[in-house]
């Protein structure tokens, strides 16, 4: 199972030196990917917990593409409707091309109702948008690998119809599974293949945390290194660890997130 890391690509404590920094950390430490985040108008919902500087994916990923040498480099996720679906597929396949073969586009739904208003796309008509952007990437940026954010229903029939992968985004083990078993079902009625399976989870290492509302990747270190025994026995492919627990200022010391990073690279191996 390969293991990746979504890395803070926006906040107080983020530069052009930091995002290096995290860039040659995560590939020393032997990770397998990276991957950043999207936002595009840093509106008063987005800056709450995203605030500025807010780093644009795709030009950030170009700029760690030469930075690194091994990392498949990643978006966790691009908002599709935010963009052109054209302008998505024509920078998916440039960025595949500049970095070797490296690039996976992670694409979602988003959140972010101001955000949509000031970019003047209906927030109503987010999941078709979603479809009909994807359709149009796949069929002009056809080997670039698509995975598919969200665990509604609509996100996993999306995942089914245009993805390579399902990306669940920090999920509890039990919704975990329970998402799991309807998207094998979906898969079934629409008679395709299930996505491989590459799920985000929350990197939260410390003392032991029990009852129904742990998420994966939070607890102790055995909690953590336990989940993702779990997760490869669920035949999962790549999980990429989120060390971001919420707070903008967790920016300023991305040192505390290097070291459980490092923890459990040592203990899953």
């Amino acid at each position: 199972m390969r293991l990746g890391v979504n890395i803070p690509n926006f906040g107080p404590g983020t530069s052009p030196e930091v995002l290096r920094s995290w860039a040659l950390t995560v590939e020393g430490l032997g990770f397998d990917s990276l991957f950043l985040s999207d936002h595009v108008v840093i509106t008063p919902d987005v800056a709450e917990q995203y605030p500025a500087p807010f780093y644009e994916p795709f030009t950030a990923l170009a700029w760690l593409a030469g930075i690194t040498s091994r990392l498949r480099l990643g978006t966790s996720v691009v908002v599709l409707p935010y963009r052109h679906p054209l302008l998505v597929a024509r920078m998916s396949a440039n960025l595949a091309d500049l970095s070797g073969g490296r690039f996976a586009l992670g694409v979602g739904v988003g959140w972010a109702r101001q955000e949509y208003a000031a970019l003047g796309v209906p927030f109503e008509a987010r999941g078709r948008l979603t479809d009909e952007g994807l359709a149009v990437v796949r069929e002009h940026a056809p080997d670039v690998p698509v995975w598919v954010g969200g665990h509604s229903d609509a996100a996993l029939r999306r995942a089914v119809r245009f993805g390579d992968a399902w990306h669940g985004l920090r999920l509890t083990p039990a919704a975990f599974r329970d998402a799991l078993a309807r998207l094998r079902a979906i898969a079934d009625r629409e008679e395709r293949p299930v996505p491989a399976l590459a799920p985000r989870i929350l990197l939260r290492p410390g003392s032991a945390v029990d009852g129904e509302r742990r998420l994966l990747g939070e607890g102790s270190t055995g909690q953590v290194v336990d989940d993702l025994a779990a997760l490869l026995a669920a035949g999962v492919q790549e999980v990429v660890l989120d060390p971001f627990v919420g707070d903008p200022d967790e920016t300023r010391h991305p040192e505390v997130a290097w070291q459980a990073l490092a923890t459990v690279r040592k203990e899953f191996g």
